[in-house]
C-alpha cells in the first residue's frame, strides 16, 4: 500500500481561519467593512484569488456579506439568532427586564473580574477612550449619547475579558437593552445625585480594572448594576403613582359629572 499522505490545509481555509477569528475575538465587528482587497491579500500575505475564496466561504457561513460595488460586510450573524427572539420577548413581557437585569450583573461582575487580570496595554487605551466620553456627556442631556457611550464603555470591558462567548453575549445583551438603557437614563435624571453617583461608580470600576484589582473590579460592577436596578425600580414606582393618582383625580371627575347628570335626569 502507497504511503498515507497528510492533509495539507488549503490556504484559502487558512485564512477563513484567519479572519472568522478576528470576528469571534472582536477585531471584526458587525457592520465593518473589509479592507480593499488588495490591502488585506498583502497585510495576509496571501494572493487575491485565495483571499477571495476564503470570503467565499465565509460568506457561504454567513459570516460575511458581499454587496456589489460596495465591498464586504461582516454581518451580525453570531448576534442575530440569539437577539431577534428576545427582542420580541422583551416588548412582549416587560417583566423579563428584570431577569435581564440580573442576568446582566452575573456577566458583567465576571467580565470586569477578568478585565482587571488579563487587560492589555491596548486594552486600557480603549477603555480610557471610552470612560472619558462616557464621563464628559454625563454632563450634558443628549440621553441617545449618553446610552451610546455607556455601551461602548461596558462593551471594552467585556472584550478586555479576552473571552470571545462573553463579549458576543454582552453585545447582544446590551443590543437588546439600549432602548432600556436610554430610558434609564431619562428616569435617573430625575433623581436627585443620580448622574454624580453614576459617574464614581464608572470611576471604581475603570480604576480597579487598570489598576488589575479583579475583585474591586467584580464588587464595582455588582454595585453599579444593583445601583441602576434600585433606581429604576423605585421610579417605576413613582410613575405607577403618578398614574394612579392621575387616575383617581379623572374618577372623581366622572363621578362628579354623573351625579350632576343623575340630578338633573330627576
Amino acid at each position: 500500500m502507497p504511503p498515507s499522505k497528510l492533509s495539507v490545509p488549503r490556504i484559502s481555509d487558512a485564512i477563513a481561519e484567519t479572519l472568522e477569528r478576528r470576528i469571534l475575538e472582536g477585531s471584526l465587528k458587525p457592520g465593518d467593512r473589509l479592507p480593499p482587497e488588495r490591502e488585506l491579500a498583502a497585510e495576509l500575505g496571501v494572493s487575491r484569488p485565495s483571499l477571495r475564496e476564503a470570503i467565499q466561504k465565509l460568506a457561504s457561513k454567513g459570516m460575511l456579506q458581499s454587496r456589489q460595488g460596495g465591498g464586504t460586510f461582516v454581518t451580525d450573524r453570531l448576534n442575530s439568532t440569539f437577539f431577534d427572539p428576545w427582542q420580541e420577548m422583551l416588548g412582549a413581557h416587560p417583566n423579563l427586564r428584570e431577569d435581564l437585569l440580573e442576568f446582566r450583573r452575573m456577566l458583567e461582575g465576571q467580565m470586569a473580574e477578568w478585565a482587571a487580570e488579563r487587560r492589555t496595554d491596548e486594552d486600557m487605551q480603549r477603555l480610557t477612550q471610552t470612560f472619558e466620553e462616557l464621563q464628559a456627556v454625563f454632563d450634558g442631556e443628549d440621553r441617545k449619547r449618553q446610552a451610546a457611550c455607556d455601551m461602548a464603555f461596558h462593551q471594552a470591558i467585556a472584550e478586555a475579558s479576552h473571552n470571545a462567548l462573553l463579549g458576543h453575549l454582552t453585545s447582544t445583551m446590551l443590543r437588546l437593552m439600549e432602548e432600556n438603557i436610554c430610558l434609564n437614563l431619562t428616569e435617573l435624571g430625575n433623581v436627585s445625585r443620580a448622574f454624580s453617583l453614576l459617574k464614581a461608580q464608572h470611576t471604581a470600576l475603570f480604576e480597579a480594572i487598570r489598576d488589575r484589582k479583579p475583585g474591586a473590579a467584580r464588587s464595582a460592577a455588582e454595585v453599579h448594576i444593583d445601583f441602576v436596578h434600585e433606581s429604576l425600580a423605585q421610579s417605576l414606582r413613582s410613575a405607577a403613582r403618578r398614574e394612579t393618582a392621575a387616575r383617581r383625580l379623572k374618577g372623581g371627575d366622572f363621578s362628579t359629572d354623573s351625579s350632576n347628570t343623575h340630578t338633573s335626569s330627576n
